[in-house]
């Protein structure tokens, strides 16, 4: 009895080359997009608007702007919390944005029937 091999599935030369070329493009289009979400600015508020953080893709904070109503000599901790909120609030923006960014790379990526687990 002889047995067959799925048609279209083999691992032959033409198969294994167009999953090469598939992860080629997939990768210079990755670093195409990370070079792009490096350069995005995001600007986050926090506590109302009292806290300003502008952050780049590179989770680099490049300025805060605090509202000088929310300074009080006698409550520090508020305006520390509120500095703390907006900054983990722009590192968070900017983690999940390049996630979703990145998945619609990986995500189109599919290995003969086989995604490509762990990526992104």
């Amino acid at each position: 009895m002889k047995a067959r091999l799925p048609q279209g599935r083999g691992g032959g030369p033409t198969n294994m080359q167009g999953i090469m070329k598939q992860a080629q493009k997939m990768q210079e289009d990755m670093a195409t997009l990370q070079e792009e979400l490096d350069a995005r600015v995001y600007d986050i508020s926090a506590g109302g608007g009292a806290v300003k953080v502008k952050i780049n893709g590179k989770i680099e904070v490049q300025n805060i702007e605090i509202d000088p109503d929310v300074v009080d000599p006698d409550d520090v901790e508020t305006l520390q919390d509120i500095l703390v909120a907006g900054v983990n609030e722009a590192i968070k923006t900017v983690n999940e944005t390049n996630s979703e960014e990145m998945g619609k790379i990986t995500g189109s990526l599919n290995m003969g029937g086989f995604g490509m687990p762990g990526m992104f």
